[in-house]
């Protein structure tokens, strides 16, 4: 019997020993000899694992979690869907690695994404393909920008993610990844993000008025601002690592309207928030804006086959051949699995299961805010977060966060955690996850912290 076979009327973990059990523990020990320092998921989420099946993994141990990672969002119909599967495997007798030929599953491809898009975009975007992560789109995203301009700076936002290449490094607010890396990227600029809960100005909600976008704005129009004109400013509307946080609409379409006006492509970076993540395809239509240029990756195929690209306004299209390369651009599996996602997506309406799941979720979650200890629960769509700080001086609980993770995946839910501190406990689940998986997964959570809160007083 398959493991999707026996998980077909699951609705919840099944955990029956410690966690991490003997044989995880084994296999965790071999990688801690064999792999780089830099491994990062294991080390917080103890557990090997042997299958997996929609929104659940089994371990080699034999327990079964519920999976609200699900790959760090790339998986957004959930492990192994079987359509996905299908076309998989009957692309791989036909063609696996195209580089940037046309192929029918690359037409195929293009025509299903454009479809997703806002139907007044779809004439004037062109689509790049780059290398197979995120962080490769976001430079040729900025490599696009300076040489369409032919300007150099870059604006980007404090609190933001853009990935771990040296590009997207030095565009990336957290400070701890880029200090043993001298010398980055120069020219970019930090300015502060409508992260209203805790305001970068030291504003409060009744103060603010959108402060932080009318800094933006007045810096850029100041002579003696001390910024040239930037090629481009980089955004995430909903930021993901930084603590499921949405920008407020106010701020992302006052971002816009001054980009706009002074001629700088605005780039919005969708890698953790694009193909359903946030309720609409791309968080952006949330936001009544159109931007210059979409950064994507994470959930294009569907099932985690790697594969990333950007979408960008033809009048930005001043490449020279060659411009921006990548020998493994041509994921034909990625492909044909991205177009029967779309079509699954429309199908089965996974765009309104989001948001049907995330109020659930919501609501689920909401007796958590009589706790002291949470001082806010927030994201949009799939993307949500549980932001845990001190009652007396309000700093980030990031060793509270680690024991709910802790405590949650023995109890058979896998969680990440993100923010200042770590201090964010997130959910990522499989976009199509049904209403009794959600019930179970925020059932533990809310236990976990219950339980934490009254051991901390």
């Amino acid at each position: 019997m398959s493991f999707q076979t026996e998980l077909a009327d699951l609705t919840g973990p099944i955990v029956s020993g410690p966690v991490p059990g003997p044989r995880s523990t084994e296999l965790l020990e071999r990688q801690a000899t064999r792999e780089s320092n830099a491994r990062t998921y294991p080390r917080h989420l103890p557990i090997a694992i042997a299958e997996a099946a929609g929104s659940f993994v089994r371990d080699v141990d034999g327990n079964v979690f519920i999976d609200f990672l699900a790959g760090a969002g790339v998986l957004s119909l959930g492990h192994n869907h079987p359509e996905l599967v299908g076309a998989a495997t009957e692309q791989l007798s036909v063609l696996t690695h195209g580089l940037d030929f046309p192929t029918p599953a690359k037409d195929a491809f293009i025509e299903a994404q454009l479809s997703m898009l806002p139907a007044t975009m779809r004439d004037r975007m062109k689509i790049h393909f780059c290398g197979p992560t995120g962080t490769n789109a976001v430079d040729a995203a900025i490599k696009l920008c300076k040489t369409a301009t032919g300007r150099g700076d870059i604006i980007s936002f404090q609190g933001g993610f853009h990935g771990s290449g040296a590009v997207g490094m030095a565009l990336t607010g957290l400070v701890v990844q880029k200090e043993p890396v001298r010398n980055g990227l120069p020219g970019v600029h930090f300015f502060p993000y409508s992260y209203c809960s805790r305001c970068p100005l030291g504003l409060t909600r009744e103060t603010c008025s959108t402060n932080c976008a009318t800094y933006l704005e007045h810096s850029l129009k100041d002579d003696l601002g001390g910024i040239p004109l930037p090629a481009a400013v980089i955004i995430e509307l909903v930021q993901g690592e930084g603590g499921a946080i949405p920008a407020t609409i106010e701020f992302a379409q006052r971002v816009r309207e001054v980009t706009r006006e002074l001629g700088i492509p605005l780039i919005v970076d969708e890698v953790q928030t694009g193909c359903g993540r946030s309720g609409t395809w791309f968080s952006f239509e949330q936001y009544g804006i159109e931007p210059d240029v979409i950064v994507a990756s994470k959930a294009l195929s569907g099932m985690g086959l790697p594969i990333a690209l950007i979408f960008y306004d033809k009048e930005l299209d001043v490449w020279a051949p060659g411009a921006h390369t990548g020998t493994f651009r041509g994921n034909q599996l990625a492909f044909v699995t991205g177009v029967e996602a779309v079509k699954i997506f429309k199908r089965d309406d996974v765009l309104g299961n989001v948001v049907r799941r995330s109020e659930q979720c919501l609501g689920l979650l909401a007796p958590l805010q009589r706790h002291p200890w949470v001082r806010e629960i927030r994201g949009k769509g799939l993307l949500l977060g549980i932001e845990l700080v001190h009652p007396s001086s309000g700093l980030p609980a990031g060793e509270l966060a680690a024991e709910v993770q802790t405590q949650a995946l023995s109890r058979g839910l896998i969680l990440e955690l993100g923010g200042r501190g770590g201090c964010v406990v997130r959910l990522l689940p499989p976009l199509n996850v049904t209403e009794e998986i959600m019930e179970a997964a925020c059932r533990i959570l809310v236990d976990c912290i219950d339980q934490l809160e009254s051991k901390v007083g």
